[in-house]
């Protein structure tokens, strides 16, 4: 099969596009994946960099990516819930391949309606915005939230989410994308650039943070006593949030493949729309990974 290999670690260029690499079996609890598309996210190059190899333990040469759609090709011994020819996303081992293996509980029936390229996007942003919002910060309707970074890949799945649940939306961005976060539905969107968002906004009830340093720490003064901090870049202070009275939070929980379905099925009536920046071929993978 084709598929990009890394005989190194380092940067974009260190990604090889080779055509004669085996095509991997399923061994049982397994499934083989025809994939349609990978998504690029920044564990990839996390990964890629060497920066995780106490955490990811890799033989090179290996198969990058993580994130992806596409058609179960096969399945190993005692999988039941799959079969040849099922759309699914999810995770897989080396989704930068034409074919990639994952356990079966680590995939998701797609919803008639989902495209692939929409599906493949799932467990990069939107997967992380329904966990920030609502597995770890237990938003509902009527609370008020605000979320940094709104025009970024979470960013604009959580603004999505947060208004399908009922949520006041307070969101931060540059001035070239105030009006894309608000055409997503959030209610008051500030330019971080020409304002300090913490003159505009006190009270709220949940904070979802994916900036760190500064933007971190002007941000515990805008939640009210009892409120969530939930961070996606790393663990948040807890002597902060013991000052403050709030609850810090960071990678504790996973959304269900209940909740997993739920996305995918907002995604495929239209009431989450992803905003899916380029689409490049498997040989030009090493463009698609610039950071």
């Amino acid at each position: 099969m084709k598929a990009i290999q890394v005989h190194q670690y380092g940067d974009p260029e260190t990604l090889q596009f080779e055509q004669e690499v085996q095509r991997p079996k399923p061994a049982a609890g397994e499934v083989l994946v025809r994939i349609q598309y990978a998504g690029s996210i920044p564990l990839d190059w996390k990964i890629r960099n060497g920066w995780l190899q106490n955490v990811f333990v890799k033989k090179l040469p290996y198969t990058p990516g993580t994130t992806m759609s596409g058609i179960v090709e096969s399945v190993g011994d005692g999988v039941d819930n799959f079969q040849p020819g099922d759309r699914v996303f999810g995770n897989v081992t080396g989704s930068y391949a034409e074919y990639g293996i994952a356990p079966a509980q680590d995939l998701v029936h797609m919803p008639d309606g989902l495209s692939f390229e929409d599906a493949a996007t799932i467990k990069g942003g939107a997967e992380a915005a329904w966990k920030a919002l609502f597995t770890e910060g237990e938003l509902e309707a009527g609370q008020t939230v605000l979320i940094h970074a709104a025009a970024g890949g979470v960013g604009q799945y959580a603004v999505q989410l947060a208004k399908w649940k009922g949520a006041h939306v307070i969101a931060t961005a540059s001035g070239a994308n105030v009006d894309f976060v608000a055409s997503l539905g959030a209610d008051q969107v500030i330019d971080y650039k020409t304002s300090l968002f913490e003159e505009q906004v006190s009270n709220v009830d949940l904070v979802v943070e994916s900036v760190g340093g500064e933007i971190e720490d002007r941000s515990w003064g805008v939640l009210k006593r009892g409120g969530t901090f939930v961070s996606l870049t790393q663990l948040p202070s807890a002597e902060k949030a013991e000052q403050y009275r709030v609850t810090a939070k960071f990678n504790s929980q996973f959304p269900t493949s209940d909740d997993l379905k739920t996305i995918a099925q907002l995604m495929a009536d239209g009431s989450l729309r992803p905003e899916i920046d380029s689409i490049f071929p498997l040989s030009a993978a090493n463009q698609a990974c610039q950071e």
